[in-house]
């Protein structure tokens, strides 16, 4: 297991996370659900874990991109390409640096 994947300081990390929140309160809000609505399309037992996430902690598990994307109204590919810029910059800078 790898201790810091992207190499970035912990401020740098938190920093993305809070701007991926940002995006994903966004696409609610553009979507017209409030976090107990969306917690409920999503398969979320409470839906303070939707508040969590806009406020940058924690991550949505991958297993449920496809879910996300479709209560939020949000092409898949869009959606977990989105998501790789907050959660997975490197990733994500290799894949789509070119374009």
């Amino acid at each position: 297991m790898y201790g810091n994947p992207q190499r970035r300081s912990a401020s740098e990390v938190q920093d993305l996370r809070r701007e991926g929140g940002r995006w994903l309160k966004e696409r609610r809000e553009a979507a017209g659900l409030s976090q107990r609505q969306l917690a409920a399309k999503v398969g979320a037992d409470y839906y303070t874990f939707i508040s969590q996430l806009e406020t940058g902690r924690g991550r949505i598990p991958p297993d449920r991109y496809r879910d996300w994307a479709l209560a939020l109204e949000v092409p898949e590919k869009t959606f977990v390409r989105e998501l790789l810029r907050f959660y997975d910059p490197i990733t994500y800078e290799i894949l789509f640096s070119d374009e």
